[in-house]
């Protein structure tokens, strides 16, 4: 399934310049995580794969980027910062407050993975769990903030936040020249919508969705954000009701097109990445691949095509030997 996109220019979108600033910002701060190129054929796809793996990055994935950049782009007030995460994002503003020296308030929903959870706390995070999904936590979170003063640092729809996830495109075209297509998994989009924003035009940048968590294929379908339900294997990470309100006319302007997958394929990509590669991925991690062994995006032969492979959090007791 696919959704196409206008062509409308975003009138006030990230730029590359403030990539590049976020990238000078941030760069004590993170890791410059490797890209491995897999065989001719990998998992069965003719085509020339090669894996961004930001699972390896602080925190088992890319939202440390975002994170460190809003924070050092602001003043922190005495209260510290304050975040509304399905884990990940949590974890990001947890850890890089820590490193900082900022305390850190963060809301979860009930459908947070426990390991998540338990991150939050060993970065030093005050941790309220509460609400069914990232939205009720977001509202949770932002009545908080009113009350402390606290630093809100939005999970995407900030624009510190997308030119630090930007980084990501950035670090990955230096380490692969000549990629022809680059596929990202959507929560909220401020990873797709930052690196998207790197890339511009000079490649495909491809979304990956659940099928049950299709946030920017409906809203790219009705030409503007929309409300859906969410669920599924990965409603922790990409389990966005709605994408940002920032990152929504770059995606107009710079992604192709959003492809969906089932919670099958997702779960049958982090498997193959197990077992092959000896790489654990967060279903939110695997679902950019998931769209290639599926078929759900189709390269044309021996296309070099990016996959980034954006979360490692994932529950350990369901990887075999």
């Amino acid at each position: 399934m696919t959704a196409s996109v206008a062509g409308i220019r975003p009138a006030n979108m990230v730029s590359r310049v403030e990539i590049q600033d976020a990238a000078r910002r941030i760069a004590l701060h993170i890791r410059r995580t490797p890209c491995i190129a897999l065989d001719d054929n990998g998992f069965g796809v003719n085509a020339r794969i090669f894996l961004k793996l930001e699972a390896l990055q602080h925190t088992g994935s890319f939202k440390p980027r975002g994170a460190f950049n809003c924070i050092l782009s602001s003043e922190v007030p005495e209260a510290g910062v304050i975040a509304a995460s399905g884990g990940n994002h949590g974890a990001a503003v947890a850890y890089a407050a820590h490193q900082l020296g900022h305390h850190a308030e963060i809301f979860v929903p009930t459908i947070s993975s426990p390991v998540k959870v338990e991150r939050l706390r060993q970065y030093g995070a005050t941790v309220n769990v509460g609400g069914r999904d990232y939205a009720e936590a977001l509202a949770a979170s932002q009545k908080r903030a009113a009350e402390t003063g606290s630093l809100k640092v939005h999970a995407y729809d900030d624009p510190r936040v997308l030119a630090g996830q930007g980084t990501l495109g950035m670090e990955f075209e230096e380490q692969v020249r000549g990629l022809e297509s680059v596929l990202i998994a959507v929560g909220g989009g401020g990873l797709i919508g930052g690196v998207a924003a790197w890339y511009q035009e000079r490649v495909r940048v491809i979304g990956v969705e659940p099928e049950r968590a299709p946030s920017l294929f409906k809203a790219l379908e009705a030409g503007h954000v929309v409300e859906v339900e969410t669920g599924g294997v990965a409603a922790d990470s990409l389990g966005a009701r709605r994408v940002g309100e920032l990152m929504f006319p770059i995606a107009q302007r710079f992604v192709q097109r959003v492809v969906l997958v089932s919670d099958e394929q997702i779960i049958e990509a982090q498997r193959l990445l197990w077992q092959r590669l000896r790489i654990i991925a967060e279903p939110g991690g695997a679902t950019a691949l998931a769209a290639l062994i599926s078929g759900a995006y189709q390269p044309h032969p021996g296309e070099r095509v990016g996959v980034v492979i954006c979360g490692a959090n994932a529950d350990l007791s369901s990887f075999g030997a």
